[in-house]
């Protein structure tokens, strides 16, 4: 293999692939990028058995050829080359080492056999469709702040994607729910996602698309099956097991009868929720919302910091009624809200609260309290 190509096309396809390397493995290849150099373009793969990424970039092969190099050294190495440089990769003939030249640099790596590096089994993939880029930028940036991190309930730690219907509409519905919070958004559903089943798509997926949404405005095409999910973008293809487990049913958890409903603009109760909850005792954050006719008061204790307290004019006809919430919980919900107005709907001090913007229906969000 022999190839000349651009150090700064070259730092962006490996920050992509080495993300997904890990730092520990006890299997030696999987430490190794795969590049698979032919007409004209250089192809690197890197996969963690349940996740793989294959990314390609011009070069300009001269043989072409593969190799598996340590991923996260080459990304360093490339990384502290001067900005606009040549990179020059050469393998030797029986495949032992890598040669990497630019300008005066010389950097000699080792490869292990290319035939060892793990083919991520293709499989069936029937369900097909393509979603924009910002639509699932969105569905992905209002629901991932709720996945749990909890191993033991492994399947709520991804986002649940499947098609729904609201109000006779069908929908993408993407969910997320660590047992104290529930985000729920919705996008139009695309054309050919009519049969897709529901899938859960695990916290680290979602992590590296995210990443890699960023760079491209271009749709991305989803193919699916029960097991397996890949998605799609210019040079770029990201394959993924999904979480093989069964979403609970997050309906059961949206309460109907919630009827004390409050108004209040989104960024001043942001700004106020993160100064009170400045005193609130790092481990449980609890801040207290006592409301009564068009004002609430935010306030929070703490035995060894003092007490705070902020009042804020609200829109609320409800009765009296004191509920308190984590208040890290709840500026991660009000991060979401893009309007400028957030609506509560709750029932009690003890019941679970729904969030969402005011007049937006596409996005909701439950909250459950916490004893204050």
């Amino acid at each position: 293999m022999k190839l000349t190509t651009e150090r700064a096309a070259l730092l962006r396809a490996l920050g992509h692939v080495q993300s997904v390397v890990e730092r520990r493995n006890t299997i030696p290849i999987l430490a190794n990028v795969k590049m698979d150099a032919a007409d004209g373009q250089l192809n690197l793969n890197a996969t963690d058995m349940d996740l793989d990424i294959v990314e390609g970039l011009p070069a300009d092969v001269g043989q072409a050829g593969a190799a598996t190099v340590p991923a996260h050294t080459l990304y360093e190495i490339v990384r502290k080359l001067p900005e606009g440089a040549q990179v020059d990769l050469a393998v030797d003939g029986d495949g032992g080492q890598l040669v990497l030249r630019s300008g005066r640099s010389r950097f000699t790596l080792a490869c292990l056999p290319v035939d060892e590096f793990p083919v991520m089994a293709g499989g069936e993939l029937p369900n097909r469709f393509q979603v924009a880029a910002g639509e699932l930028r969105g569905l992905i940036d209002r629901t991932r702040f709720a996945i749990s991190t909890e191993e033991t309930r492994y399947y709520l730690n991804g986002i649940y994607f499947h098609a729904a219907q609201r109000d006779g509409v069908d929908v993408l519905r993407a969910v997320a729910t660590d047992g104290h919070r529930l985000a729920s958004v919705e996008a139009p559903l695309p054309s050919g996602a009519e049969g897709m089943a529901g899938v859960i798509v695990p916290r680290k997926t979602v992590t590296e698309l995210r990443k890699l949404i960023d760079e491209t405005n271009d749709d991305i095409e989803i193919a699916l099956s029960e097991t397996k999910i890949r998605f799609s973008f210019g040079d770029g293809v990201l394959t993924s097991k999904l979480i093989d487990g069964t979403f609970p049913d997050y309906e059961r958890v949206i309460p109907v009868g919630n009827d004390k409903e409050l108004e209040v603009d989104c960024r001043l109760l942001a700004e106020a929720v993160d100064r009170v909850s400045a005193i609130s005792t790092e481990k449980s954050r609890a801040i207290k919302l006592t409301l009564s006719p068009n004002a609430m008061v935010l306030s929070a204790n703490s035995p060894e910091s003092g007490t705070a307290q902020e009042e804020l004019e609200v829109t609320y006809g409800g009765g009296d009624l004191e509920i308190g919430f984590n208040a890290r919980y709840l500026l991660d919900i009000t991060h979401q809200i893009e309007g400028n107005v957030v609506r509560f709907a709750m029932a009690d001090a003890a019941s679970p609260t729904i969030i969402r913007e005011a007049g937006e229906t596409g996005s909701l969000y439950v909250l459950m309290p916490m004893r204050v």
